[in-house]
């Protein structure tokens, strides 16, 4: 039977496939996401929202309906989806950080920006409009704290953030598992361990999974 370890808590539905599919799973959240006291002052005229986690810190401050009103520029149509819901006006949607800079750098380039973020962000998206002198403010609204723990082996690993592979590889090697990431930064963040990485189609949970059964399927 083939092991999967999955490097959060899964949805049940999201954890049925894997069993449907005849996979041995276990789940571990190795990081924790706290959600911080913020303020909302000085608030630009567009937000750039790049992760889930900082929709749902935006979505809780008891001020947010300002904000509401405004553009959002975001990464992934799961955060786009979790916006909607949360009732924000999605502007425009990027499958990466860096596309979405590029977005704004393209065509928004005279606008103003806040970006609400986490202790743990990449830098690509905030260094492309400072070079490009876009006016952007910063607002910390989350943080990532690793949480690691010491597994045994399994044939994949499913791995949905690059705070989630250090925190593994923390307690952890990686020597022949077969990695399925949920996106490119997350691949990056293996490409020094590893060969055997799978990226999904799409920014998604959703899609990873599908991508682990599709790889153990076609093996003799």
């Amino acid at each position: 039977m083939t092991r999967i370890l999955s490097t959060k808590k899964l949805k049940a539905n999201q954890k049925q496939f894997l069993l449907n599919a005849g996979f041995s799973v276990v789940e571990a959240d190795f990081i924790r996401v706290t959600r911080l006291p913020f303020q909302l002052y000085g608030v630009a005229e567009n937000v750039i929202i790049t992760s889930q986690n900082a929709v749902k810190a935006l979505a809780e401050h008891p001020e947010v309906q300002d904000v509401r009103r405004k553009p959002v520029f975001c990464v992934g149509h799961k955060t786009a989806d979790l916006l909607d819901e949360n009732g924000f006006t999605v502007q425009e949607i990027a499958e990466s950080a860096q596309e979405l800079a590029e977005i704004i750098v393209a065509d928004y380039a005279n606008e103003t920006f806040t970006f609400f973020s986490g202790n743990i962000r990449r830098n690509e998206l905030p260094l492309a409009l400072l070079e490009s002198e876009i006016e952007l403010n910063e607002i910390e609204v989350y943080e990532t704290e690793p949480t690691p723990l010491k597994v045994g082996e399994f044939d994949g690993i499913l791995f949905f953030s690059p705070s989630a592979v250090q925190s593994y590889l923390s307690e952890n090697k990686i020597t022949t598992e077969t990695c399925f990431c949920i996106g490119n930064t997350t691949a990056k963040a293996l490409q020094n361990v590893t060969k055997n990485i799978i990226i999904a189609n799409q920014p998604s949970v959703e899609n990873t999974i599908i991508q682990a059964i599709n790889y153990y399927k076609q093996l003799p």
